[in-house]
């Protein structure tokens, strides 16, 4: 068992006094150290993405105890720390049962929660748009749903005297929420579909690209490079909930850029499905531009790319793939080059970069460009008069002039999708 104070700033405890939290992480024996001290230190950033002041550190090597997580008779000295350090909540990085929640709250006179409820209060916060705000809902609901009678029944506890069933209590909130569950989910389902979204924006000559990847690898900054436009970028996990879009153009062709949730280890199921239509920005992409934070360690690289290439298989449309290297410049060559080698088969059409410093965004937007679904060239003849210089006018916003001649026709070289080529196809000259 350790235990550690936190150095606090005087700027991190004014106006914060009420926000003071230990965070707690019971480790499985014999696991791994390195792992054991990156998921702490993520526990810390998901705590501070929430305006949370990390003020003790409580960390324990033993199997779970299944009243309090941490052993029993560690609770009395986490309890003795809470007071000591003046904090408002204890936050574990290990999933928490109701139970659990409830005797730990008990013993340490404060508030409670695991690294689960820790992510819904930061989408909670950052959740500005209805559907995100009904996402977010749908993923509490989620997580409240196999607890319901465990809920019930502390609530009840100190209600009633000895022992007595529940069942009636149980059985009806439990049904609350499923009917709650329905209806967001059918609320969520209703609008315009993401594949009418694509069919639409493909119709108004766009092509998709859509940021992908973990968070705080640098996506929001790079989607702020691409388009060169101030959106909000800060060193914290989940900056971007509600997906952001905005156009980019490229040699003339026009994408639609979209900037994404990012990916967290270790999400349950329940939340990834409640995200699930957040995630369809992605899946409905014709690029997906996986961006990467070369600044880990590779074996978390290679555990990254991994996951987010399952995230990918079997739920994108024939998406290509290509995968923006983060943070190249923060590291030495030789072991730049190490890792290039060991995540080479995970990192298809790999471009390596720097978001901040707009190293290697040239040649990022030339390979976009070159994995642009193919539009075809071909040469027309259309009549001069009204008609034919309004067909100029539109063949310059739908699609790509290469030339232009104006004689007794005008003729003109062009490049366009095949919706454009369609219509074009009376016009067009034989080779």
């Amino acid at each position: 068992m350790t235990f550690e104070t936190e150095f606090v700033s005087n700027d991190q405890i004014q106006g914060c006094t009420t926000r003071r939290i230990i965070v707690v992480q019971r480790n499985d024996p014999n696991s791994d150290a390195a792992t054991n001290s990156r998921k702490l230190l993520e526990l810390k950033e998901l705590a501070r993405a929430v305006n949370y002041v990390v003020v003790g550190t409580f960390v324990q090597s033993r199997h779970p105890d299944r009243k309090y997580q941490i052993g029993c008779g560690k609770v009395d000295e986490l309890a003795e720390f809470v007071e000591s350090l003046d904090a408002e909540k204890v936050i574990f990085n290990n999933p928490l049962s109701m139970t659990q929640i409830y005797n730990v709250s008990e013993a340490c006179k404060c508030g409670v929660i695991d690294r689960f409820q820790l992510i819904l209060e930061i989408f909670a916060a950052r959740a500005t748009t209805r559907r995100a705000k009904l996402q977010v809902e749908l993923a509490e609901l989620q997580y409240e749903l196999p607890k319901a009678k465990s809920i019930v029944s502390l609530q009840k506890k100190k209600e009633r005297q000895g022992f007595m069933g529940l069942g009636s209590y149980e059985d009806s909130y439990e049904q609350d929420i499923k009917k709650r569950i329905a209806r967001i989910r059918a609320e969520l389902q209703q609008g315009v579909g993401s594949e009418e979204q694509r069919t639409f924006r493909h119709e108004k000559g766009f092509s998709l690209v859509t940021l992908a990847g973990y968070t705080n690898a640098g996506k929001s900054t790079l989607f702020q490079s691409l388009i060169e436009e101030e959106t909000v970028v800060r060193d914290m996990l989940f900056t971007t909930l509600s997906p952001t879009t905005r156009s980019l153009t490229v040699n003339r062709r026009k994408m639609l850029l979209t900037d994404t949730v990012g990916f967290i280890s270790d999400l349950p199921h329940w939340m990834v499905d409640a995200f699930r239509s957040t995630l369809d920005e992605i899946f409905m992409a014709d690029i997906i531009l996986l961006v990467v934070d070369m600044s880990d360690p590779v074996d978390i690289i290679q555990e990254k790319l991994a996951v987010s290439h399952d995230i990918f298989l079997g739920r994108t449309e024939g998406a290509v793939i290509v995968t923006a290297l983060n943070k190249a410049d923060l590291i030495p060559e030789e072991e730049l080059q190490e890792k290039l080698e060991v995540i080479r088969d995970l990192s298809p059409a790999p471009v390596m970069i720097s978001a901040k410093s707009g190293e290697g965004l040239t040649e990022l937007k030339q390979l976009l460009f070159e994995k642009l679904p193919t539009w075809e060239h071909c040469r027309i003849s259309i009549p001069t008069s009204e008609e034919g210089m309004s067909m100029v006018s539109w063949l310059h916003d739908e699609g790509i002039v290469h030339t232009v001649e104006y004689g007794d026709s005008i003729l003109m070289e062009i490049e366009a999708r095949d919706e454009i080529i369609q219509k074009v196809q009376p016009f067009i000259m034989s080779s």
